[in-house]
């Protein structure tokens, strides 16, 4: 105990000499006090000749006041390092002083005092109980500025723990920009278990769906004319009569299919009536309707921006009630809570259904999927849901049955969900078990090559095609439901050609065929000379509607590929070339003496190699000669500032050669760093251009959202010094957050 005490004794003496050591500033400080205030009482002087009884009676008083406040100074000094919890507080303005946090501090690692700033207050006080003399007159006025620094002190106080520190400031003002990104937050989930028992969620909690607001009627000066007389349509009539005006500039209503599918189902929503009149699409006239729908879209286009933030407002808050749900005590964004609105349905290509009516989608053909601990999502007012299910080994919010081809419908989470995202790291994953299969599954499917049986030889040859051409599968569809797309399985004669010599090359294959979403395929790819040999038996005696693999499907293909790798599935194959032909590309592209620009031209063209093998090919742009014409007026307007800027530079050289002075070597310096600018920016645009042009009919988005595995291209990024911001845009950089957190500059797909 004694140890303990003389301990404190000496830090209280080290104390009183550092307070010592910053009297002289305080003293300035007050006399600066002081000087101000008689400067006041000068102004004052009549007052105070008027009032010197009044200053001799407040003076005794406030002397008075003045003992008492030193002796109570005096206890307290006494009982500062006494309190409950050891600290040493004052008692009158009710702050814990750095002093106190730095005995404590010494108390346990004997570190020398260091006095921060709200000691300040504290030496004033010290500073003036030991010259209580020096008070000057007009004593009440002084008390209440006492009173005043006193209350303006503790305000500062109050406020200065916030700023105390380094890390204080960064919370204090990083908390506000924390609070508005807040929702942006990422839940590290990739850093969590998997749930192993086969379930999505143990807790799903989410508002429903948003359904399109109710059809309003058109106002009476705008009506539907047929044989050139004005008809009053039914609401139901006049509603599904909109929707074939609003396309009336489109080119589907020049087809015949789309025509005749939308008269038949525009019938069904007719009166009685209508339909003995209405029997001829060609004799009605929707001018009038789609004058007023083009000119609501104009009026659109002319809104005041307060009125489109008012728009953009309600869109926000829509948004936070409904775009988001609870997944496992975490807040994650759904991808598409808006509930379609009635329409024509269009589809791709010449589709068999295209012009037929999509009917309004209502609470009672809705199926609600839920936690049973949740708070279940209200219909709304006058309805009720299809029905309401708690089934965690699916990831649908919501769910319906569209009219058009009774297909389901889902509502579900955003791709930068958990969800979504572990679906997509296990995808890649198993493309990269293929990795360390694939040659052994080459020389198995080239050893049936050669098979006695044409079942086995088809499906080998069929998986040639999808391992080399990165085809798809081919699903097998009813007939006249759905456009004519091909895949492998389904390839007819019709869409191969055989040239045992073509374009100087041996065993040409020549493949044409409408593929997904309708797009052309058409390639000419040479082939091994049994595959050459293959196609041509199983191109014996059929005619063009025949299939070329007669003995395959997908379901035994599927199966076929199940056997051979835990997972295998075409897409996996597909997923496994695009990914490994990019890495491949990357490392013969890229080069450390490119500049960024240059880097990104490279990244590009690596990933269009993969668009080119998983043919994601776009009609060009409809601005494409627009912009490009526009780009390459910058580029000539760059190139006359970089001619401009040469003759500026050599200009200067010549003068510094002649005046030899500090100024004309800076000339040159500055000339010659804006030669080097224009000549950078020159070059970017250039590579701009190069890039646009060569991405014209080339769709890279696909293949980079759905087939690269993201973490080549974040490897790539990070060894290369490229920013991820020039490779995927903040959407992107959402959904594979998991790529971007977990992958370093050595990953190897």
């Amino acid at each position: 105990m004694s140890g303990d005490h003389a301990h404190k004794q000496h830090q209280m003496q080290s104390g009183s000499e550092d307070y010592n050591s910053h009297k002289h500033k305080d003293k300035h400080k007050h006399r600066e006090h002081s000087h101000k205030d008689l400067k006041r009482d000068k102004e004052r002087g009549n007052l105070k000749n008027g009032n010197s009884e009044h200053r001799s009676s407040s003076e005794k008083k406030h002397r008075e006041k003045e003992k008492e406040r030193l002796k109570h100074k005096d206890k307290q000094k006494e009982e500062k390092f006494r309190s409950s919890d050891g600290k040493y507080r004052d008692q009158e303005n009710g702050f814990v002083s750095s002093l106190s946090v730095k005995v404590e501090e010494d108390n346990s690692y004997h570190q020398p005092i260091k006095h921060e700033k709200p000691l300040k207050r504290e030496r004033e006080e010290d500073d003036y109980e030991h010259k209580p003399k020096k008070v000057k007159v007009d004593h009440e006025k002084k008390v209440k500025r006492r009173k005043q620094e006193d209350s303006d002190y503790e305000e500062r106080e109050e406020k200065k723990p916030k700023k105390r520190t380094k890390e204080g400031k960064k919370d204090s003002t990083g908390g506000k920009k924390k609070a508005k990104n807040e929702p942006q937050e990422k839940w590290k989930w990739w850093e969590e278990e998997k749930y192993t028992d086969g379930s999505k969620w143990r807790f799903l909690e989410h508002k429903g769906p948003v359904f399109p607001p109710p059809y309003e009627p058109l106002p009476d000066r705008i009506r539907f004319y047929y044989d050139g007389k004005a008809m009053k349509l039914s609401p139901g009539a006049e509603e599904v009569a909109t929707f074939y005006a609003k396309m009336l500039d489109h080119e589907y209503t020049t087809k015949d299919i789309f025509r005749k599918n939308f008269f038949k189902d525009w019938r069904k929503e007719m009166t009685s009536e209508e339909k003995s009149k209405i029997t001829e699409l060609k004799r009605c006239d929707f001018t009038e309707m789609h004058e007023y729908f083009k000119a609501q879209s104009e009026a659109r286009k002319q809104m005041s921006k307060e009125e489109k933030q008012k728009i953009k407002e309600e869109n926000e808050r829509i948004l936070q009630e409904y775009g988001y749900c609870v997944m496992d005590n975490h807040r994650e964004r759904i991808g598409n809570f808006r509930i379609e609105p009635p329409g024509l349905f269009r589809g791709r290509g010449d589709h068999p259904k295209m012009g037929k009516l999509k009917r309004r989608i209502r609470p009672q053909d809705i199926i609600i999927n839920c936690s049973k601990d949740s708070v279940h999502p209200k219909a709304p007012p006058g309805s009720r849901w299809k029905e309401v299910r708690h089934d965690n080994k699916v990831t649908w919010l919501v769910s319906w049955t569209e009219n058009i081809q009774g297909s389901i419908k889902y509502i579900m989470l955003n791709p930068s969900s958990r969800i979504k995202g572990e679906k997509d790291w296990q995808k890649y994953e198993t493309a990269r078990r293929l990795k360390k299969s694939v040659e052994r599954i080459r020389a198995q499917y080239r050893e049936d090559w050669r098979s006695k049986e044409m079942r086995i030889r088809q499906r080998a040859v069929a998986l040639y095609f999808i391992d080399k051409l990165a085809l798809r599968a081919g699903n097998e569809k009813d007939e006249g439901e759905t456009a004519d797309t091909v895949g492998c399985c389904s390839l007819r004669v019709e869409h191969i050609r055989l040239h045992p010599q073509m374009d100087g090359q041996d065993y040409v294959v020549e493949l044409d065929f409408p593929g997904k979403d309708s797009i052309r395929y058409y390639n000419k790819v040479p082939v091994e000379k049994r595959v050459f040999k293959n196609l041509q038996l199983f191109l014996e005696n059929k005619q063009g509607k025949d299939d070329l693999f007669d003995r395959l499907n997908t379901s035994i293909l599927n199966k076929h590929l199940q056997d051979l790798m835990d997972g295998l599935t075409a897409k996996v194959f597909r997923t496994y070339n695009a990914s490994i032909t990019l890495q491949q590309q990357l490392k013969e592209l890229s080069s450390s003496d490119d500049n960024i620009p240059e880097k990104i031209l490279s990244y590009n063209r690596a990933n269009r190699a993969v668009a080119v093998l998983c043919n994601h090919q776009r009609a060009p742009p409809k601005t494409f000669e627009k912009s490009m014409h526009n780009l390459q007026t910058k580029i000539d307007e760059k190139k006359k500032q970089l001619s401009a800027a040469k003759k500026e530079l050599k200009a200067a050289k010549a003068d510094a050669k002649t005046l030899r002075n500090e100024k004309s070597k800076k000339a040159v310096e500055m000339k010659k760093k804006a030669v080097e600018r224009i000549s950078e920016q020159l070059m970017k645009l250039e590579v701009q251009a190069t890039d646009r042009e060569e991405n014209k009919q080339i769709a890279l988005g696909t293949s980079k959202l759905n087939y690269l595995d993201p973490r080549i291209s974040v490897a790539w990024c990070k060894k290369w010094g490229v920013p991820i911001e020039k490779i995927y845009n903040k959407t992107q950089r959402e959904k594979f957050a998991w790529a971007i957190d977990m992958t370093d500059e050595d990953f190897e797909f």
